[in-house]
């Protein structure tokens, strides 16, 4: 068996404490958690604790990355950051794990890709949603004809903050519903749609003032996609929490309650022909199989995906989003070569299986 890869986690979010850091257990025959990252040195230090692993501040990540047992990044900082990190890391050797949205601008992703195939170390953004069986479930459906083509994307991501620290609400960390709540969306548009973007329209709201926050409050964006197919979507950090899409095809539809948490039950509903099904599926460690992934790829050398270009498409289309709100108009996005389609079902599959017979 291959020696397990060494990771340093950079990152103290809720997200990081309640899902990245306990899916090490979980991955242990493949990936080992090493060091933990962060601005908070007494928080970093009760965490490293607690998982067995040793604390460095932000301020000591080069000296994080100079060990021997540190193979791999997961960086899970506010979007605002995550550039210059992953471009350290990969200087330095380390492969890099970065959640979504892997930075604020286009360019900043671009910068990421390039250094990682400099220094030849691979690129990956989290992809949670592919290793859910509910949306494995949705994919294989589609893929199936049980709704005939698809041809609309609906969806909405809604929660409540007040809390005008919070890094969601800060513009300089990279915060706004679009990059906390509408990448998902996004990801997931492109993903059951199999195709990029070809059209954006957009308009946001700016009530977080109240709480402090100079990011906009809300969000409604028009996406238009290849072959005459919409999506629309819905964010908002003001209104009562929610997590839902709908797919419209020409022969049914299906349904996914809540489309985006990774905590709790999902309910798959399907309508085809006049006829209902109801699937439910359990939560699923989906941080522990994206590290598990990740760490294969290194390992058997392959090429991960969602790649760096994924990661840059969601974030050409949150561009857009913003540009068609500030400007009043529709937005084309051109097209960018790939060397492989999207998404990687296959690959996503091969590895859910793989998890689940593992157990």
């Amino acid at each position: 068996m291959a020696k397990p890869i060494g990771y340093a986690v950079v990152g103290l979010g809720d997200l990081v404490q309640r899902g990245v850091l306990p899916a090490f257990t979980h991955a242990a025959d493949t990936s080992r958690l090493v060091a933990v990252v962060g601005s908070d040195r007494a928080r970093a230090q009760a965490l490293a604790d607690e998982f067995r692993a040793t604390a460095y501040h932000l301020d000591e990540l080069r000296q994080c990355l100079q060990r021997e047992d540190v193979n791999a990044v997961y960086i899970a900082t506010a979007t605002a950051l995550r550039c210059d990190y992953a471009v350290e890391a990969a200087r330095a050797g380390a492969h890099v794990l970065c959640d979504r949205p892997m930075a604020v601008t286009a360019d900043e992703c671009r910068r990421m890709i390039r250094t990682c195939q400099t220094n030849r170390v691979k690129l990956m953004v989290a992809s949670r949603l592919t290793f859910h069986p509910a949306h494995a479930r949705a994919v294989e459906l589609i893929r199936g004809g049980a709704i005939g083509a698809p041809r609309t994307f609906s969806s909405d991501a809604t929660l409540r903050l007040e809390d005008a620290d919070d890094p969601r609400l800060q513009r300089r960390l990279g915060g706004g519903t679009v990059y906390e709540l509408g990448v998902s969306c996004v990801s997931a548009a492109r993903g059951l749609f199999g195709a990029d973007p070809a059209q954006v329209m957009a308009m946001t709201a700016r009530a977080t003032r109240r709480y402090g926050g100079d990011v906009d409050d809300g969000a409604v964006a028009l996406v238009r996609f290849p072959e005459e197919r919409l999506a629309h979507f819905h964010t908002s950090f003001g209104e009562a929490p929610t997590s839902v899409l709908t797919l419209l095809g020409e022969e049914g539809w299906l349904r996914l309650t809540p489309a985006y948490r990774h905590d709790v039950p999902v309910t798959l509903e399907l309508v085809r022909h006049g006829r209902r099904e109801e699937m439910t599926f359990e939560p699923t460690d989906q941080f522990a199989a994206d590290i598990t992934y990740f760490s294969s790829c290194i390992t058997q050398d392959r090429a991960p995906e969602p790649s760096g270009i994924d990661g840059l498409q969601d974030v050409r289309v949150i561009e857009a989003i913003y540009r068609s709100a500030r400007d009043g108009r529709p937005v084309t996005l051109s097209r960018i070569a790939r060397a492989e389609p999207i998404p990687a079902e296959a690959e996503a599959r091969k590895a859910l299986a793989e998890r689940r017979q593992a157990g």
